[in-house]
């Protein structure tokens, strides 16, 4: 599977990050970092009637597909790309920031922020302390939790450490059991998200959001991920009480962003 492998290899990854003069080094940066935007509150009010507020993702490629676009072999302007998001009307940008498998780095999380100011969410595979305070040593606002890839126990204490760094946190279900165990382990957990796509297979159902988002209760900010590429797809996720939407590949593949963004979100020209 290939969430196994990824974690596998993180895990390997972190091996050579932990180190006392790391962690003081990411402290410091912390201490001159300019507080935490709040991430989940900037969804709820931004989204409108006609559509969910948009998370916009900057992704290089992905295990599934490789590079994203032919031109990013020879140019990925991470920061241009959330740019052209801000001006078309995004609330907030994720950035992926794992290295082997989606070709991101913590490099492409702080130039995004530092040029568009939107609140931003770390998108990587979490698996040590260590990664939190990379995610606000470089300015994240949310860093994203993976029920499938994490211990109960490394879910709660993970979520207590982004609480204690003045992140939000967005967790990441894919099926009824998952959510159960936010919902019981972590009651006062904000944003839920849902995962459309299979981490088995990597097909994208829509129908996932649509069935768990019955099951979860009202003062949550409910985010769907993956598999949303037309106007129909938002309006089948408005009717089932989404309140954010986050948005990759169909935005990097399109010819038009600006445009694509216009057509999802039912905007006016």
């Amino acid at each position: 599977m290939i969430l196994d492998r990824i974690l596998e290899h993180k895990r390997a990854e972190i091996r050579h990050k932990q180190s006392r003069g790391y962690l003081a080094e990411l402290k410091t940066k912390i201490r001159d970092q300019a507080p935490a935007l709040p991430f989940a509150i900037t969804l709820e009010a931004t989204r409108k009637p006609e559509s969910p507020a948009l998370i916009a993702e900057v992704k290089k490629a992905s295990p599934s597909l490789g590079l994203l676009r032919e031109e990013f072999k020879h140019e990925f302007d991470p920061a241009k790309l959330a740019e052209q998001y801000k001006q078309h009307g995004a609330s907030a940008v994720s950035v992926l920031t794992d290295k082997e498998f989606f070709q991101g780095s913590l490099d492409d999380l702080k130039a995004v922020k530092v040029k568009t100011g939107l609140p931003a969410l770390r998108k990587d595979f979490m698996v040590d302390d260590v990664q939190f305070y990379e995610a606000r040593a470089y300015g994240a606002d949310c860093v994203l939790l993976i029920v499938a890839a994490l211990e109960k126990r490394q879910l709660e204490d993970f979520f207590a450490l982004a609480k204690e760094l003045k992140m939000d946190v967005l967790i990441e279900t894919h099926h009824e059991k998952e959510l159960d165990t936010v919902l019981e382990r972590l009651p006062e957990a904000r944003l839920i998200g849902i995962n459309n796509r299979d981490l088995k297979t990597f097909s994208t159902d829509l129908g996932v959001t649509l069935r768990l988002a019955k099951r979860i209760p009202s003062g949550k900010v409910i985010v769907s991920e993956s598999g949303i590429h037309k106007r129909d797809d938002v309006k089948r996720l408005l009717e089932a009480g989404v309140h954010a939407m986050l948005v990759g590949e169909s935005l990097i593949k399109a010819e038009d962003a600006g445009a694509k963004m216009k057509e999802l979100t039912g905007a006016q020209n």
